[in-house]
């Protein structure tokens, strides 16, 4: 179900509390990958002793195997000028290009991700239960990856079943072979089982070659119930990130393996958008905020670098660990338009990494070398079999409608799509309210195929709303109706707002001059120009997501006199056909409905 969008990637976080050891002076990445190896041995005996590991790595894929488009298929590159350039970058047939020439030379390469690798898929992935995605991260060689909350998207049996393979139980077999499942293991440590108490997957995996061991332990954000529906992680409790790192890092050294890599799918927010932009300039730890730079500063000295993910965002830092050491803290951006290269030096008389020459960044997945000829025809394949449902025209307009914005014109379309299709169900629905992270893409007014500029086809629906979320129908009084508006900017929403789309008709101020739940100014809610009745009743649409409090909003899921009715997908794709025609393109809503006081 939908996560909340890159731009409001921040919840409340209940965290293990200690008295950090800050250590005064910390290397920057470039003092690491420059200072000397340790140790007393010879020239002769540190090239016996040390064996450097590249560790590749990415996040958030989210099925992504075609280019993506629009902005969510380019970079920001900062140039030696200070000045930034954009460069289109992300598809698996170029990822798969980049990451075999890395490898070349490097006996010693593992290949790691951090986490949402399936779900909120466009539709040649989504469509078939990304299986294609599955495939392709096979032919990948990813050695190992984490689990994110997508993965969680369709409930833990079918996590399950991308692991291990096999038809799907309503769908079947989409190919004349049986799915065969993940060739990498999925890792969930924190993830467990609320009957066993054991976790639903491997907490950790070890890899081996010629002496050398490294081990993964993975883990998603312990918020994953708040921003997945209720069904999709029923049975499951998930445990706080830091304990169950140190806990498993402490298991691994028993065993015997002091090389640690932590995959966590969560993330923070750098100070730059440019996924070069050197983070660690202005000091350690600086240029990155949100809940991983807690979480790099609580996890025990035994993991040496951690991979990471949720937020979309490009870094490569270091962050001081509980002893003060600096460590690496790396993400990719998201869709497969960025790799991390990282430079591991193993010590092999220790068995442990020696942190003073890691080195580690980000580089582009450019579109300027050949495709993977074996990532074309994956493409190919399972495009022929998308096709039919997914060249079909629904709707037409007459530009860009892009999902950007506090109040962006495409959420006013699709809250507008939910309120005229509640109204189908019962004449009497008031307004519609949509969650922003369940909008996953623009429209784009640029044809993406054959079918011409202007054309929405039910693929690129599909992308902006793959979730399948049923659109609900619910009684609230005025009251409830307000303070669910107020949760917008409060509780686990207060640091990072997540405002809600909201159909024609309803108005209000958003001041963020204000602090807390003040910032929704009660005053000026108005539905069609008149003041909201707190003791009235009101009928509201929205997706079953929201429906089920999902997101921070407790009090959409307080509502009474349910009624379900088709997919959102299903009431976007009647709206478009019912209010746009290739003479008369629908125009891009002007997003004027949320007055903002900064």
């Amino acid at each position: 179900m939908p996560a909340t969008s890159p731009a409001h990637h921040q919840r409340r976080r209940r965290r293990t509390n200690r008295l950090l050891a800050t250590a005064a002076g910390v290397l920057t990445a470039g003092a690491l990958a420059a200072a000397a190896l340790p140790g007393s041995a010879t020239a002769g005996e540190n090239h016996n002793r040390y064996q450097d590991i590249q560790l590749l790595s990415f996040n958030d894929l989210h099925g992504n195997l075609e280019p993506p488009s629009g902005s969510s298929g380019r970079v920001t590159e900062l140039q030696p000028d200070g000045t930034t350039k954009t460069i289109d970058a992300g598809g698996v047939e170029y990822l798969a290009t980049h990451l075999r020439e890395a490898r070349k030379g490097n006996r010693y390469s593992i290949t790691a991700a951090g986490g949402d690798m399936v779900g909120a898929s466009p539709l040649i992935s989504g469509l078939f239960h990304d299986e294609p995605t599955i495939e392709a991260l096979n032919k990948l060689d990813l050695d190992v990856t984490s689990v994110g909350n997508h993965e969680f998207d369709e409930g833990a049996r079918e996590l399950g079943r991308l692991q291990n393979g096999g038809c799907h139980p309503d769908d079947g077999c989409y190919a004349d072979k049986e799915f065969k499942g993940a060739d990498f293991p999925y890792l969930a440590a924190n993830v467990l089982n609320e009957k066993t108490k054991k976790p639903l997957l491997k907490p950790y995996w070890v890899w081996k070659q010629k002496g050398v061991k490294v081990g993964f332990i993975g883990v998603t954000l312990e918020g994953t119930p708040d921003i997945v529906s209720a069904e999709g992680v029923k049975g499951l409790s998930f445990k706080d990130e830091v304990e169950t790192i140190n806990k498993y890092a402490g298991e691994l050294r028993r065993k015997g393996v002091k090389s640690i890599v932590a995959l966590i799918h969560e993330g923070g927010f750098p100070a730059s958008s440019a996924y070069n932009y050197d983070c660690d300039s202005p000091g350690a730890g600086d240029g990155i905020s949100g809940p991983i730079a807690d979480i790099a500063k609580n996890v025990t000295p035994d993991v040496d670098a951690l991979v990471t993910g949720h937020t979309h965002a490009a870094y490569a830092c270091t962050i001081p660990d509980p002893s003060g050491k600096p460590r690496t803290v790396t993400s990719a951006a998201s869709f497969g338009r960025l790799y991390t290269d990282t430079t591991l030096t193993y010590d092999r008389r220790t068995g442990d990494i020696a942190r003073t020459a890691v080195k580690s960044a980000n580089h582009v997945v450019t579109r300027d070398v050949p495709k993977a000829p074996d990532m074309t025809r994956l493409i190919d394949k399972w495009n022929t079999l998308a096709a039919p449902i997914g060249n079909r025209p629904i709707g037409y307009i007459s530009g860009d409608i892009v999902r950007d914005g506090t109040e962006s014109p495409l959420g006013d379309l699709i809250a507008d799509a939910q309120l005229e299709y509640g109204r189908t169900l019962d004449p009497e629905t008031d307004l519609a309210l949509m969650n922003p992270g369940g909008i996953r893409a623009s429209l784009t007014y640029a044809a993406g195929g054959g079918e011409g500029d202007g054309v929405v086809t039910f693929a690129e629906g599909f992308t902006v709303q793959p979730f399948a979320n049923t659109v609900n129908l619910q009684d609230f009084t005025g009251a409830q109706l307000i303070q669910a508006l107020k949760e917008q900017v409060s509780g686990p929403n207060e640091a990072a707002p997540k405002i809600l789309q909201i159909s024609s008709g309803l108005t209000y101020t958003l001041d963020l001059t204000k602090t807390g739940a003040d910032r929704v100014v009660t005053d000026s809610i108005r539905l069609n120009g008149s003041p909201i009745d707190p003791a009235a009743t009101y009928r509201v649409a929205t997706n079953s997501f929201l429906a089920g409090g999902g997101d921070g909003f407790p009090t959409l899921g307080q509502g009474t006199n349910d009624r379900v009715g088709l997919d959102d997908l299903a009431a976007l794709e009647q709206y478009l056909t019912a209010n746009s025609s290739a003479t008369s393109p629908l125009a891009p809503p002007p997003a004027d409905r949320i007055t903002i006081v900064r």
